[in-house]
């Protein structure tokens, strides 16, 4: 086996080998578990980013296994492959910091720090799936190493959104099963190639491929929090601030957005759907999640709930960019995959430090926050703006190109939904950073802890600056070679829009 097949093999392998010895460290092993999550980590980002450089410069990285007659265990690394892979693994390392601060001195960090490497290791094969019947696979295992995660706390309130969650994710994978099953009797292949594999079934097998790219859809459409799929992600919300940073920007919502991706683009091609008339109604089940999650973000006093809704509206920004037939859309849904991680995950973080450090976790009990947590509110400040689309953080990037990509395609209404959707972000954002900037503090926070002076952990603050800064920098300097939007544009013309 060459050296470019055993690359895929070691991404997985950075991730699922310290996790699995992770589970069996006691507790006190503190140092020992911290440094295998941060050498995976670290080594993870060093593969991919050697990846990276390769497959710039056209080099190939793939490895197949034998699973069933006629289909294999398919690892392939593409330009797609790497837009995810990069902010999986970059965003990976930083929430281990993040949650080695977090966790300090909680009971069951194996436990955690094992299911939590374990999550990585189902996205990242995600990411690198070259075939549906691969990707279903990691699909899958993600449900099961998120929902250890999801219940961590072990309380009555963890438990009911664990139910909710495994509910929801194990009714899609059976959906997306059958819709798997379906297709390779028809198609003979699942294997995913660029402008699609089923367009020579369209006129003998129409309303099958209909049929089938529903149950798709609606497969991956649970962890891309579709409406009306949506209902466990703010119920989640009760996890541990780490893992609902991985929730919204690294692993599960990610991922579904991402199927998305793959189903219309390398399982039906673009061309191939808007023929059979699917993306239309995707384009606007897309744009009334955009609006239903920013107009129920407004009525959550709670700010993780709030954050949450928030999600639901941004990540359907990708589905929406995915569904309109152009370019130009095609690279605006590609990059807010990036922006949006990049931004939410700054707030989430910030949620945490708040939680942590004062026991905030209500929007009205933000008053005067930012003159006792001032670069944490900072970094707040910075992921709001990018939310609600102010250039030039990397949202500004991202509603530009959706917003080009809609008159491109000849359509007008996908700009007042952005429109109407920066108005609603504007409104239940706009509050908090006014609560924290400009009210006074109270006498005494909720449950305020002592850091020596210091802000709060300099673990909990150090990703939360970085992230922040990311989000700003990869706005500011868009157009720069190896940013996620040279990259998105790359993938359009490369792979989904080639002469």
């Amino acid at each position: 086996m060459s050296s470019n097949a055993w690359l895929p093999l070691l991404v997985l392998a950075s991730s699922l080998l310290p996790g699995l010895v992770i589970f069996f460290l006691a507790e006190r092993r503190y140092w020992t578990r911290t440094l295998l999550n941060l050498t995976g980590s670290l080594v993870k980002l060093a593969l991919v980013g050697a990846m990276l450089w390769g497959v710039f410069h056209q080099q190939q990285y793939a490895a197949s296994l034998p699973l069933l007659p006629g289909l294999d265990l398919m690892l392939r690394v593409r330009p797609l492959s790497l837009l995810f892979l990069v902010l999986s693994a970059g965003l990976w390392l930083l929430t281990t910091l993040y949650a080695i601060g977090y966790l300090e001195g909680s009971p069951n960090r194996s436990r955690f720090f094992g299911f939590f490497s374990l999550c990585v290791t189902a996205t990242v094969g995600v990411a690198m799936a070259g075939n549906l019947l691969t990707f279903l696979i990691f699909f899958e295992l993600l449900t099961l190493t998120t929902y250890p995660l999801v219940v961590h706390r072990g309380s009555e309130e963890a438990r009911r959104a664990g139910q909710v969650y495994l509910a929801h994710t194990v009714i899609a994978g059976a959906l997306l099963l059958a819709g798997t099953v379906w297709l390779y009797t028809l198609a003979g292949t699942l294997t995913f190639t660029p402008r699609g594999f089923v367009g020579g079934l369209v006129e003998s097998h129409r309303w099958s491929l209909v049929a089938i790219f529903v149950l798709l859809i609606i497969g991956v459409g649970v962890k891309a929090a579709l409406v009306p799929l949506q209902s466990w992600l703010p119920r989640a919300m009760v996890a541990p601030a780490p893992v609902s940073a991985l929730l919204h920007a690294v692993a599960v919502v990610k991922a579904g957005a991402f199927g998305v991706v793959l189903i219309v683009y390398d399982v039906f091609g673009i061309e191939v759907a808007a023929e059979l008339g699917v993306t239309g109604p995707l384009a606007l089940l897309a744009a009334f999640t955009i609006l239903y999650g920013s107009a129920r973000a407004l009525f959550q006093d709670n700010l993780k709930r709030r954050l949450a809704f928030s999600t639901v509206s941004q990540v359907s920004y990708i589905v929406l960019g995915v569904a309109i037939v152009g370019p130009l859309a095609t690279v605006g849904g590609l990059v807010h995959l990036v922006h949006q991680g990049v931004m939410k995950i700054t707030l989430f973080f910030c949620a945490g430090n708040l939680a942590e450090t004062l026991g905030i976790h209500r929007v009205s009990e933000m008053n005067g926050v930012g003159q006792r947590m001032p670069w944490t509110m900072l970094a707040f400040s910075i992921g709001v703006f990018g939310m609600i689309g102010l250039p030039p953080v990397a949202g500004f990037v991202s509603k530009w190109y959706l917003g080009l990509g809609g008159l491109e395609a000849g359509l007008h209404w996908p700009l007042f939904v952005l429109a109407g959707s920066s108005l609603l972000n504007a409104a239940y954002f706009l509050p908090i950073l006014h609560r924290a900037w400009f009210c006074e503090p109270p006498a005494r926070w909720p449950e305020e802890r002592d850091f020596g002076g210091q802000e709060t952990a300099w673990l909990l603050l150090l990703p939360t600056l970085i992230t922040a800064a990311l989000s700003l920098l990869i706005g500011l300097f868009a157009s720069l070679p190896f940013t996620p939007l040279e990259w998105a544009q790359l993938i359009a013309e490369r792979e989904f829009y080639r002469p």
